[in-house]
Formats: structure tokens, sequence, C-alpha cells
């Protein structure tokens, strides 16, 4: 946790959760003072569903116990889909989700709009965890955790004239977008764990991209389980490697301009 938060002052701060099957976190932003930020973690107990989890962290967790200007859901999860938007109809949404990802019970597909980068991210939530959140904060606004960092990326990737590959690692698994001047060229999802399987993907979008070796960029970023192993690898092969800081927490720092 850091941060030395007022929460008296809550109702001027921005909440953003972040929804993992890696465990829970939270940020208090206040706009005023952008220094001033409060990120925890929480860790589930994986015999508890996914709403019980968050029942009992809303019990342990001062930061949830407050009313704020605005609340941001982010959805961790392989369970997402994109599309352009010019062939996006909202009628169709569950539609268009499901012919990618097999049904479950008891969930709701939403999606995010990114008239920038004219892009549809499509979304899945269990019913009961929203119904929570939604009670709780009525304000909510719920987001894939690829859209606030889909549109980051862009605006870092106009920086420069060579292409982008930008990659956000978690525990089990990572997301991979591609940029050439702020154009998106790739959305994608992997489920990968160990060091071998993340070189293994990144290389092979690198090829299939067609991005040069020496001239284009890798930034990587997120949870690093072995962060030495994995640039000692991905530099045999590309000569622009980067980490990008904040590593850890940079979807909390994207979503804070994310509408």
């Amino acid at each position: 946790m850091t941060g030395n938060t007022d929460f008296s002052k809550s109702e001027q701060y921005t909440l953003s959760i972040r929804l993992s099957t890696d465990g829970f976190s939270f940020s208090v932003f206040n706009p005023h003072n952008n220094a001033e930020t409060l990120i925890s973690d929480y860790p589930i107990d994986e015999s508890l569903s996914l709403t019980a989890n968050l029942k009992n962290a809303f019990n342990d967790t001062e930061c949830l116990q407050h009313n704020y200007l605005r609340v941001n859901i982010l959805m961790a999860g392989q369970r997402v889909t994109y599309m352009p938007l010019e062939l996006f109809e909202d009628e169709q949404a569950e539609e268009i989700f499901y012919y990618n990802h097999p049904k479950q019970a008891n969930e709701t597909i939403l999606y995010n709009i990114l008239s920038n980068n004219n892009l549809v991210v499509l979304f899945s939530i269990d019913k009961s965890t929203k119904n929570f959140l939604t009670e709780r904060f009525p304000n909510a606004k719920f987001f894939a955790q690829s859209t606030p960092l889909i549109d980051f990326f862009s605006t870092k990737s106009r920086l420069g004239n060579c292409r982008k590959l930008y990659a956000h690692l978690r525990k089990e698994g990572m997301e991979l977008f591609a940029y050439e001047r702020g154009r998106i060229l790739l959305a994608n999802s992997f489920p990968c764990k160990e060091t071998a399987d993340q070189v293994y993907y990144l290389l092979y979008i690198w090829k299939q991209l067609g991005f040069e070796q020496e001239r284009d960029e890798l930034h990587l970023t997120g949870k690093f389980l072995a962060k030495e192993a994995l640039m000692q690898e991905l530099q045999k092969y590309i000569k622009q490697v980067f980490i990008m800081n904040p590593a850890t927490n940079l979807d909390f720092q994207a979503i804070t301009s994310c509408e």
C-alpha cells in the first residue's frame, strides 16, 4: 500500500478496482494532487466465488468503505473480444462475444467503445458481481482491463517513427498490443505462465507482424515472475526492449484518463 490518503475528502477522488483470478487491487486517485495515490492488493480465497471474495474485501479494506466522485471497475481476464467500431451493433454484442468464447452461466456481456482507435472491446462479468458493485457504487463504470491500456499505448506509440509492441504481463497470461505511430495493428491475449511461453508468443507476434529486429521496439509492463530471464532471452532477438515504469500498476495510471 502506498500513499497517505485523507478519506474525509473521498467524494473528490477516483476509486479503481481491478478484479482478477490473481487477486484484487484497489487504487484511490486524487485528481487535484497527482502524487497522492493509494494502491492496495487483496488476495482471494479460490474456494469462494468472485462475489463472496469481493464481499470479504469490502469488509476488510478501508478504501472500499467510502463514497467517491468516480468509480472504475477493471475486469482482468482472457474472456475479451475485439472488433472494428464500424461493424459493431450493440444488440449483437452477446452473439459476437459468444462466437469467440463458450457460454458461461450467470454472466453479463459488456463493451467499451474506443472511438480514437476505431475499436470495440467486448468482455464478460459475473452477474452477481456486477449487481453487488452497482448496488454499492451506482455510478460505477465497467471496463475490460485492456481498454485503458489500448488508448494509453496508442498515445505513447506516436513518439518516434518506429513500430511498437506492448506486452502487459499477468500471472496467468499476457495481453499484446501493436501499433504503428498511433494506429493499432493488433490486440490479442495469450494464456501463459512460464517465461519460455512468454518469449514464444512475443517472438511469434513480432515475426507475424514483420517487425524489424534492430529498429522497432518492445515495451513490457505488468507483473514479472522472472524479469532478468525474460529480458535476457528477448534481447537475443530484439535490440530495443524496454520495461515501462511503473510496470506493475500501469493500468491504474491509464484508467484515470479513460472515459
